[in-house]
């Protein structure tokens, strides 16, 4: 298989990202998605490092929001909007050199989840407005659906296209994660993999792609869990936007690149 439009992502979020992401290119990426997590997060101090590698590579560059201590369904108000502030920051900061945004929906907290309904609309409200705060910095947000983790919503693809179409804005689109789907329904993930790749069709701004044995989220190379690869990428042939591996270091991503050649 041919693939020109990979990039890569690392979850090692503590160690000096910009010790390999000059690699990258060298490997057969052409993209690197940054993940706003510990020594990844753009900061006055790093974004000069990001700015180089934009000059002088090629290297596509997306954005990960940031998803430790976030909650977009949080019903504290003070600390929603401290959420909500952390996420638009990251946005105009990295506005010179991303043009899309992958976030996650939130979850239900011990508040939350005795009122269900209230933080499904406090969802939606935040991510509307993370959007409308990223059109005006020229960035689509690419909602990402979730893996199976108790009282988080987006686990499920009927789930995620409700969410998209209540947002209702031009600038927001579906994150893919084939890892995350293969983990719904405790390893029976075919069949919700199938539902995915059925309705995200013609729908999909991104694609991320990890692998696990279908009982958690792993994030193993690809090829070491019980993803049908080849099933998963035949239904994704007319799929033209880009697909980041989500994996620990380099050397798992260039496992990966390689499995995906082989197929």
């Amino acid at each position: 298989m041919k693939l020109k439009n990979v990039s890569f992502s690392s979850r090692a979020v503590v160690e000096d990202p910009f010790s390999w992401a000059y690699e990258l290119e060298d490997h057969g990426y052409t993209g690197w998605e940054i993940v706003q997590e510990g020594t990844q997060c753009l900061t006055g101090e790093t974004i000069t490092h990001v700015q180089e590698i934009r000059d002088t590579t090629n290297l596509e560059l997306t954005l990960h929001l940031p998803f430790s201590d976030m909650n977009l369904a949080g019903l504290n108000t003070g600390i929603r909007n401290e959420v909500l502030c952390q996420m638009k920051d990251f946005l105009k900061i990295a506005s010179d050199f991303v043009e899309l945004a992958v976030i996650h929906p939130g979850y239900l907290s011990p508040h939350g989840a005795q009122l269900p309904d209230l933080a499904w609309k406090t969802n939606i409200e935040s991510l509307q407005s993370i959007c409308d705060f990223a059109a005006d910095c020229g960035i689509t947000i690419a909602v990402e659906n979730m893996p199976e983790v108790p009282k988080i919503f987006g686990k499920y693809p009927q789930e995620m296209l409700q969410m998209v179409e209540e947002v209702n804005r031009d600038n927001v689109g579906l994150t893919l994660d084939i890892g995350h789907a293969n983990t719904i329904g405790k390893g029976k993930g075919t069949e919700i993999m199938d539902d995915f790749l059925k309705m995200y069709k013609g729908r999909i701004s991104h694609v991320h792609l990890h692998d696990n044995m279908g009982k958690k989220d792993e994030h193993l190379p690809l090829g070491k869990g019980n993803v049908d690869w080849k099933r998963v990428m035949d239904s994704l042939s007319n799929y033209k936007s880009r697909f980041v591996t989500e994996v620990n270091c380099v050397d798992e991503g260039v496992e990966s690149l390689a499995f995906l050649k082989s197929l």
